[in-house]
């Protein structure tokens, strides 16, 4: 018998769905065990999130200091494979999942075990999944699989229609903007990956960077790839300058989160469009770097 855990937490339950529907063919079979594990934070995060509350967040996010967990059981010793579903918060895997990730119990179930990570989010992922990797290698954990799902509209109306989601709770917070979220039918091609997964345990062929290969699995949007360096490193640096105002005065904390955000979203109007335009004035000279990229970024699955 096979023994699969799916870990996941998700505030809107996008999340919760997408993942279901990738395990959905291997449910009710008599030679596979699914368990899920549905990750509770000791403090719930606000859905709708208030706007200070949100943004108030995303320090300790990047720089992967969590709020704990609710404690979990987890009915196996050891697994034959463990899926994690993750959102992605500022260029990283949400508090939650890092939270699993650095706790004891995660550290003995994940050594040595193969992992298939999905993701839902908006559109930019690339730097989530590289902070994924690094605490699954702490884990050691071995990475065989990513399966990636983006918002339906474009960028920039998902830059409007996201955090109107966040902090509204509505999908179609306007009527004149797109629907937020993930597309029903992207949802539903989850089972293509599931059924894929079921035949490999059918065949008794290794679970290996294999799996998903040749399927499309992931897309990387090389126009983003730059933007997310700068925001990520822009998320660290103003992470740490915020956590320190804190520790002298939490209202000091305020005052400079306030100003980040002014910040925050003159780059995303400014820097953004000039990377992208950037990438696509040089990109006849930078594209065998870009390609090295895209491929690296798309491992293990591949585009």
């Amino acid at each position: 018998m096979k023994k699969i855990l799916l870990v996941s937490y998700s505030q809107t339950g996008q999340l919760t769905r997408l993942a279901q529907s990738f395990i959905s063919p291997l449910q009710n079979r008599a030679d596979i065990l699914l368990e899920h594990l549905p990750l509770k934070p000791q403090q719930d995060y606000p859905f709708p999130w208030s706007f200070q509350r949100f943004f108030n967040t995303f320090p300790e996010t990047v720089h992967l200091q969590p709020e704990p967990l609710v404690e979990f059981a987890l009915a196996q010793e050891q697994y034959d494979l463990v899926v994690i579903a993750y959102s992605v918060w500022f260029l990283s895997p949400s508090q939650p999942i890092t939270a699993f990730l650095q706790s004891e119990q995660a550290k003995k179930i994940l050594k040595n075990t193969p992992v298939i990570t999905l993701i839902g989010c908006r559109n930019m992922w690339l730097q989530a999944q590289e902070k994924m990797k690094k605490l699954l290698a702490d884990c050691q954990a071995n990475l065989i699989g990513n399966v990636v799902k983006v918002d339906q509209c474009n960028d920039w109306a998902s830059f409007i229609t996201t955090p109107l989601w966040m902090l509204t709770g509505k999908k179609q917070a306007v009527n004149w903007l797109p629907t937020a979220g993930i597309a029903e039918e992207d949802i539903a091609d989850m089972q293509r990956f599931g059924k894929q997964l079921l035949q490999f345990f059918e065949q008794n062929r290794p679970l290996d960077r294999t799996l998903f290969q040749g399927m499309g699995a992931v897309k990387i949007d090389e126009k983003l790839m730059m933007s997310e360096k700068v925001g990520a490193r822009s998320f660290h640096i103003w992470g740490k300058i915020l956590i320190k105002s804190g520790r002298f005065f939490p209202s000091f904390r305020t005052i400079m989160l306030y100003v980040y955000v002014v910040f925050l979203i003159a780059m995303i109007l400014t820097v953004v469009p000039i990377s992208a335009l950037l990438k696509r004035l040089l990109k006849p000279l930078i594209q065998h770097k870009l390609n090295e990229q895209k491929r690296y970024f798309a491992e293990p699955s591949g585009e």
